[in-house]
């Protein structure tokens, strides 16, 4: 996001929660009364997108999950070791500030994650997202996400995929 208006940090105390309001209300509510303690707890990471100062433009969060590799397309799935499941992050949540749509926010902050999960020395196979629409659905697939054959709002991208710079 280099040359962009926003710096990325990991949510803090400092960053002002309670004034981020992107279209969905239970993303905004996840982010004002559970981020921090999934932080704390060590079940997800939340990075923010900083507008001016505290602001927050927009967010994700990051976890560790696995994929049963009898879910994955057999295109995939015959490529990979028998194991029953394969490692993966899941994408949790990813929301925009209303006031920030339209600036291409959402798609570097799905690039911030992507190479994140990438560069991570802690193997992982996709970076996987639960789609909470088909316009969420369009969006993961027109950055080449591919859904699982029996759960079509749950999508995946192989991270050898992703590019590291």
């Amino acid at each position: 996001m280099s040359g962009a208006p926003f710096r990325l940090a990991l949510l803090d105390g400092a960053h002002d929660r309670a004034g981020f309001c992107s279209d969905s209300e239970p993303l905004n509510r996840y982010l004002r009364e559970q981020a921090t303690q999934a932080m704390r707890r060590r079940v997800a990471a939340c990075f923010v997108a900083l507008a001016e100062g505290p602001r927050i433009a927009g967010y994700y969060t990051l976890a560790s999950a696995s994929l049963l590799l009898a879910d994955l397309p057999v295109s995939t799935s015959k490529k990979l070791p028998r194991y029953p499941t394969v490692p993966a992050v899941r994408m949790g949540r990813l929301a925009v500030d209303q006031a920030f749509k339209g600036q291409g926010l959402g798609c570097a902050l799905l690039a911030d994650a992507l190479d994140r999960a990438a560069r991570s020395e802690i193997a992982a196979f996709a970076l996987m997202v639960d789609a909470k629409d088909e316009t969420a659905v369009a969006f993961y697939r027109h950055h080449g996400f591919i859904a699982l054959p029996d759960s079509p709002l749950t999508l995946f991208l192989p991270l050898a995929t992703v590019q590291r710079s």
